[in-house]
């Protein structure tokens, strides 16, 4: 499904930032991916690229075969919009609009005109066990329950991944907990999910978990 072949990414800061050398790497459907490292070690910049959000500075990245080297930027935008979704630790939730509203946002560039899309936020709501908070503000909304509706808005437009950037960093171990039974629920739904993480516990919720040490990558 998501194929990297030798890709590398460089930044210049003034000298070469190797933050990816030569990774190589295949996931496939349905999988459930945790990937650890130390910090700056790359993580979140092999999660950027999987996601369409950064592109390779070499190498080669394939979604169901297509080479993504070859699309402009709208089209890199229009793929990241149907296949992927994303959790960051920021909840990045609007504030003055409803749990239920901020679900909807997430499908405001879909196919659905508005009252499909409140009838498929309301749904995602109380898949995520916040129905009772549905009309809340997230201004009024504990950790968990806001990361719960940035999980419920990532899920909404049924993207086939969905992609985690230490997703339980401002959250409790009760509220953590919660977020990663609802995140294996959502996997054994046949979602693939693919979670940056530096706590160790959290990792062993991978099915399949890699470790990301100076731009290269391995398996555990």
């Amino acid at each position: 499904m998501l194929e990297l072949v030798e890709v590398g990414r460089t930044y210049d800061d003034g000298h070469p930032v190797h933050a990816l050398r030569h990774v190589s790497l295949r996931l496939e459907p349905g999988e459930y991916v945790t990937i650890t490292g130390p910090s700056g070690a790359g993580k979140s910049t092999l999660l950027n690229v999987l996601g369409l959000l950064d592109v390779p500075s070499s190498g080669s990245y394939l979604i169901n075969g297509m080479e993504t080297g070859r699309l402009s930027e709208g089209m890199r935008g229009a793929v990241r919009g149907q296949l992927f979704g994303f959790v960051f630790q920021a909840f990045h939730l609007l504030a003055g609009r409803t749990a239920v509203e901020n679900v909807e946002i997430g499908m405001l560039y879909g196919p659905h005109g508005r009252r499909r899309r409140r009838e498929l936020a309301l749904a995602m709501i109380e898949q995520v066990g916040l129905g009772h908070r549905a009309h809340a503000d997230p201004r009024t909304l504990s950790g968990g329950e806001k990361q719960r509706v940035a999980i419920a808005r990532a899920v909404a437009p049924r993207p086939q991944v969905l992609f985690c950037d230490e997703p339980t960093g401002n959250l409790d171990n009760e509220n953590s907990a919660a977020l990663l039974a609802l995140l294996r629920e959502l996997n054994g739904s046949g979602l693939t999910i693919v979670m940056v993480t530096h706590d160790p516990h959290v990792a062993q919720e991978g099915g399949r978990r890699l470790c990301v040490s100076d731009g290269t990558v391995s398996e555990q």
